[in-house]
């Protein structure tokens, strides 16, 4: 048997990166996958390739910052598979700037999209998991940076951290009710996001591209190595699977030793 038999598993930020290779993971793995992005185009895309390989997945559009496309999506995958059995709260983007350069505008949006979104997704979820009363899973997509800080960051490292707090909070409320809460914490991926941050960064610190890689973004690694996308899609696919409350409200850091709880 599959380790996610036909688990209903919805993926946000799903159409590219880290949550299209969970998609891939979940659905590998015997999970029925919803395929949730702002672009529609390319979720639709990703959940094709997926049926093409002969699982099962279905697309829907969803700004997470955006209450009812949240409401929306989530009632057109539950119309479409009957149920939600696992969240991960994945969609995210980032602004490198300096506090005292920094748009209030851009903090805002920043927040509303990692921490607003996560908020939304849950509740829905949530709700689903609670009325059936057969429990689930909601893993929620953090960073390394949600226990420590690095420059440039603030309004991400603040969102970051704050998924803690939202995580363990929904531990305990979902306890009763079957419903376990954890956060993937990884290093660096070298996924889009993180390629648009190199030059940024190289800009904002002086430094060429190379030096930001090695002595930034890679200094505090046990092996100079970036974190894969196998890597977290490998970690979300145990807690998703996970079947007891002994492995809720935790943050698992995935980061070749660059943070070390």
């Amino acid at each position: 048997m599959n380790r996610l038999d036909n688990k209903v598993c919805l993926v946000t930020g799903a159409a590219s990166g880290l949550g299209k290779r969970i998609a891939e993971v979940y659905a590998a793995n015997g999970g029925k996958v919803v395929v949730a992005d702002l672009q529609l185009e390319a979720a639709e895309a990703v959940a094709a390739a997926i049926r093409e390989s002969g699982r099962d997945a279905f697309a829907v559009a969803m700004d997470v910052s955006d209450e009812v496309q949240v409401v929306d999506g989530v009632a057109k995958a539950i119309a479409r598979y009957g149920r939600i059995d696992v969240l991960v709260s994945n969609a995210g983007i980032q602004i490198i700037n300096a506090v005292t350069d920094l748009s209030f505008a851009d903090w805002k949006k920043m927040l509303a999209i990692h921490l607003d979104g996560a908020f939304l997704t849950t509740r829905e979820c949530m709700r689903d998991m609670q009325a059936r009363g057969q429990g689930g899973a909601i893993i929620y997509m953090g960073s390394v940076h949600s226990h420590l800080a690095s420059k440039l960051k603030a309004p991400y490292v603040t969102a970051k951290h704050g998924l803690l707090g939202l995580c363990r909070a929904v531990a305990k409320e979902g306890g009763a009710h079957g419903i376990r809460a954890n956060v993937i914490c990884p290093g660096f991926v070298r996924t889009p996001l993180v390629e648009r941050q190199i030059p940024e960064q190289a800009k904002e610190l002086g430094i060429s591209e190379d030096d930001v890689v090695k002595n930034v973004m890679l200094k505090d690694t046990v092996d100079g190595e970036f974190t894969t996308v196998d890597d977290v899609a490998n970690v979300a696919l145990t807690l998703a699977a996970f079947e007891s409350n002994a492995l809720t409200g935790q943050s698992l850091v995935v980061s070749h030793g660059w943070y070390m709880q």
